[in-house]
């Protein structure tokens, strides 16, 4: 599986630069030839998009590597690091297109558009729109965001080059110069990008939020096991595209066995890696009161108080030692609160106030997944 992702990776980005480095020859030579400043920031463009593909190749046959004994959750992450080369490289090309169209714009010059550039411009954009197509089927076929990425940015310029094309046939019926215009809005276009792909590639790096789709299905296949009665604490690590290590906490009844348990994570681990591709290497378990009435009753006291702050999403794990005289249970806060601190303090001193000659203690859980 993954040397096929490898594989479908490497060969899309060879046809993509192949398709690019054809229209930037084209495009540059024409742009030189009318002295278009918007055909030559077209092209311009389209450089910057081969260039892409080239360090997604290279990022992805690093990525690829096995891991070593410094390494030992692999090269993955690689794949993030290039993409950031790749928005410097997008930004840095935009800043360059724009500067040279405002040129333009302060020190106007004629251009010399013909039949012969009306047909390059058209064929450019038949050309990136079926680019566009075909890089976006095989990214969304292999799940790779940086394919689907780069689909979507071929519609882009396809977009873009009409808006070239269309000035220089305003220019050829109206002798209106609109060109050096054109350009500045592609170069802003360019830059666009390129700030939005180092965000994107900013936010892998530093690491995101579960999506919430994939949170919520793993968590419906583990609750799937008929004893277990929540399912808590998601968290994933991501470790490259496709590559998510994490853990899990299960809430059971205390009537189970160890050997009970232990079948359950089993069986947890080996559907969730099967139907998800991610390896749960830690499941943990909270105990559920069953036995004794009173202490179901302190739970729902426990939770009442809880619940009466809207701030908190959620309360999970709770469990009451008679013997030890301890009350735990987590909550989770919502990151909007303006004061946590305090909140967590409120609860805090109301339930020790319920239950006093109690140790309470309350885990503050961070919002990581749905």
């Amino acid at each position: 599986m993954k040397n096929h992702r490898e594989k479908t990776v490497i060969t899309t980005s060879i046809i993509s630069i192949c398709a690019n480095l054809v229209l930037v020859g084209f495009k540059a030579t024409v742009g030189f030839l009318s002295n278009s400043i918007a055909i030559i920031t077209d092209a311009i463009n389209n450089l910057s998009d081969a260039l892409s593909s080239i360090i997604t190749i290279i990022g992805t046959k690093l990525a690829g590597k096995a891991p070593d004994k410094k390494h030992p959750y692999g090269y993955g992450r690689v794949e993030y690091i290039t993409s950031l080369i790749v928005s410097a490289i997008v930004l840095y090309a935009g800043i360059t297109a724009f500067i040279e169209s405002v040129k333009k714009i302060i020190t106007p010059e004629d251009v010399d558009y013909d039949v012969v550039t009306l047909i390059i411009l058209v064929a450019g954009i038949i050309v990136k729109f079926a680019l566009g197509l075909y890089v976006k089927k095989k990214g969304r076929a292999i799940k790779s965001d940086s394919l689907i990425a780069s689909g979507a940015d071929a519609f882009n310029d396809a977009i873009l080059s009409i808006s070239v094309l269309a000035s220089a046939i305003i220019y050829m019926i109206f002798n209106v110069s609109l060109e050096a215009y054109v350009g500045a809005l592609v170069s802003i276009f360019i830059m666009k990008a390129g700030l939005e792909l180092i965000k994107d590639s900013i936010d892998n790096v530093l690491g995101t939020r579960i999506e919430s789709k994939l949170a919520k299905s793993i968590k419906r296949e583990v609750l799937k096991e008929e004893d277990v009665k929540g399912a808590f604490d998601l968290v994933l690590n991501d470790y490259g595209p496709d590559k998510y290590l994490g853990s899990i906490h299960i809430e059971v009844d205390d009537r189970l066995t160890v050997a009970d348990i232990d079948k359950i994570s089993r069986r947890i681990t080996k559907q969730v890696s099967r139907k998800y591709g991610v390896t749960l290497h830690t499941i943990g378990v909270y105990s559920i009161n069953t036995k004794d009435k009173n202490v179901i009753e302190a739970k729902q006291k426990v939770e009442k108080i809880v619940s009466s702050h809207k701030e908190i999403l959620q309360m999970h794990g709770f469990y009451l030692d008679t013997e030890d005289k301890t009350i735990n249970f987590d909550i989770i806060i919502d990151f909007e609160a303006k004061d946590r601190e305090k909140i967590y303090q409120d609860i805090y001193d109301a339930v020790q106030k319920e239950f006093k000659g109690y140790k309470i203690i309350i885990t503050l859980d961070v919002d990581m997944s749905d």
